[in-house]
């Protein structure tokens, strides 16, 4: 099996079936549906029990503790039988030809080791695409060159071979639920490159109770998480005015933790952080104000 399309779901027996048509929809079925359950106590189980009895698609349904989506993606990836692995939230939807154009793409590099997987781009349910158009058709680079050597912004659609993220798997924090995605992707990116289109493979909404929409809040209560993926942004080869904003943001949520300072200084630049700190404590306390 070429695919395992991946959902960790937390409480959205409202939006699952709205994704399984499109599903359903694909013009090519070479996948598996893995649902990692994060918990839930609403009707999750019993609608997906419905899907599983129609025998229309390739599921696997795990229920487990509530942990939070990093924990989830880590399960998954232990679960997947598929080559690939491809993220898909619970609210989201797949255009019709979203496999078939992933496959497509990743035939041309299958073979390449040098390369992780394909990433296409995501778009609102008009299709319209997330972020800045870019100049590109195909691109062959890393995250950190993709976002700030070519300075393409918006969400994208990643799809990575299962192999390489079982050895890239997210950090845990003791009662932290949330670590950036992005984290992953940028290791990944010291040692493989993408194959990045400009085609709209997923179809995104932004629900109010969705990580997107809580962003802020979701970081202050995962601090440790937090702190090290802008740690370690900062350290990337990355134009100035990024590492500024790594280095404050990274004060901005250390400010919740209960670390000395001489501790939070050991991860940052200390030149840099004498100019950044004083915005990140002030972003903090506005931060703290708003909620």
């Amino acid at each position: 099996m070429l695919l395992t399309i991946f959902t960790p779901t937390y409480n959205r027996a409202y939006t699952l079936q709205n994704l399984y048509k499109s599903l359903l929809n694909q013009t090519c079925n070479d996948f598996e549906w893995l649902i990692i359950d994060d918990g839930s106590i609403d009707d999750t189980k019993q609608l997906v029990d419905v899907f599983i009895h129609e025998r229309k698609l390739n599921i696997n349904y795990i229920k487990t503790l509530n942990r939070g989506k990093h924990i989830a993606i880590n399960k998954g990836v232990e679960e997947a039988k598929g080559e690939l692995f491809f993220i898909v939230d619970s609210d989201d939807e797949l255009p019709q030809n979203s496999v078939c154009d992933i496959l497509l793409k990743y035939k041309k590099i299958q073979e390449d080791k040098n390369i992780a997987g394909v990433i296409g781009r995501r778009g609102y349910k008009n299709n319209t695409i997330i972020g800045n158009k870019g100049d590109y058709n195909e691109l062959i680079t890393n995250a950190i060159g993709f976002r700030y050597l070519y300075k393409i912004s918006g969400d994208m659609a990643e799809v990575v071979k299962t192999e390489v993220l079982k050895n890239y798997k997210f950090p845990s924090f003791e009662n932290e639920k949330f670590c950036p995605e992005s984290l992953v992707w940028n290791r990944i990116a010291l040692n493989y490159d993408f194959l990045w289109f400009n085609e709209v493979v997923y179809n995104c909404e932004y629900l109010e109770d969705g990580l997107t929409s809580n962003s802020v809040k979701i970081r202050m209560n995962s601090p440790n998480s937090s702190m090290l993926y802008y740690s370690e942004l900062a350290k990337y080869k990355i134009p100035f005015k990024e590492k500024s904003k790594a280095v404050t943001n990274y004060w901005r949520f250390s400010f919740n933790t209960d670390f000395s300072i001489a501790e939070k200084f050991k991860n940052v630049s200390f030149l840099l952080s004498l100019f950044c700190m004083p915005l990140g404590y002030l972003m903090y306390k506005k931060d703290k104000s708003k909620i």
